[in-house]
């Protein structure tokens, strides 16, 4: 499926833990893994060495890259480098170009503090901004990283960036011969208390159905044979971490809707939180949409 990754890299736990995450996907898909440290430009890193004005962030970059050619050299994974100087969120997004790179690979904090929804991360943003899909990989005490996937997990609510989730889910499904479930949720923190009476949570629970029903015939129809559906009512995010802990899920796949304004830093979107919390790796799929 994958011919070409891009995995960012900045020697830190994320970062690492998603570069290796990556040599072991690209290992079996023989493919290209491009490293990419970022200079930030946002960041004073000019100093005087030996008589000489030296970027100590270029420096730095080149002893991560190192680590990481070291690291790849280990799996037989071939790798080409590249360190520039930029924005990291802005640079990582120009690099992720479509016509040449497959998958972009990230590391996430699972941090869920009042900086992370307000500054947002470089990992989120390039989730919203990047149209080729990313997979986030949290390094957390409590998250997994499977591979190969048996079981994928696809959250849909028929939206067009869902659908686009499950053709991507699907070609995963297909070539790992894994099961795919898919997941509607009725959102009864956002729909508030009329979601509580019979009639509304009888329709809305119909209309899940639909979907799904939709869904499974588009996943047989790319070639999944194992699919099964769940209609199930809670917050969405918190109800697609329980599902994918409790039915032992090894990644969740979904869309994004590419909003980067002030209100989603403020907010976070049900996938960033998701991002945050999943128990296993994220893929996300998705135009950006200003």
């Amino acid at each position: 499926m994958f011919d070409f990754v891009l995995v960012p890299v900045d020697g830190s736990d994320p970062a690492t833990a998603a570069l290796e995450y990556a040599l072991e996907i690209a290992s079996t898909h023989e493919a290209t893994v491009q490293l990419l440290y970022v200079a930030d430009t946002n960041k004073p890193s000019l100093t005087q060495y030996e008589g000489t004005v030296v970027d100590v962030l270029e420096r730095e970059g080149e002893d991560v890259i190192s680590d990481a050619r070291e690291r790849a050299t280990k799996r037989d994974v071939p790798v080409t480098d590249d360190i520039v100087q930029g924005d990291p969120r802005e640079a990582i997004v120009d690099a992720a170009n479509p016509d040449f790179v497959d998958l972009v690979v990230m590391g996430t904090h699972g941090r869920d503090s009042l900086e992370k929804y307000v500054l947002g991360s470089v990992t989120e943003h390039v989730v919203n901004a990047s149209e080729t899909p990313v997979l986030s990989v949290r390094e957390d005490a409590d998250a997994r990283r499977p591979y190969p996937y048996d079981d994928v997990l696809v959250p849909t609510d028929g939206s067009d960036n869902a659908r686009k989730a499950l053709d991507l889910a699907a070609k995963v499904g297909a070539h790992h011969d894994a099961t795919v479930h898919l997941l509607s949720v009725i959102d009864e923190p956002a729909l508030g208390d009329a979601v509580g009476s019979s009639p509304v949570h009888d329709r809305l629970e119909a209309d899940a159905q639909e979907i799904l029903a939709d869904g499974e015939s588009a996943v047989r129809e790319a070639g999944v044979d194992d699919v099964e559906t769940t209609v199930e009512s809670g917050s969405v995010p918190e109800t697609v971490r329980s599902f994918a802990a409790d039915a032992d899920i090894d990644l969740v796949v979904m869309g994004t809707h590419g909003r980067t304004g002030l209100d989603e830093r403020l907010l976070g979107s049900t996938t960033e939180r998701v991002l945050r919390t999943a128990p296993v790796p994220v893929l996300t799929i998705g135009a950006a949409e200003d």
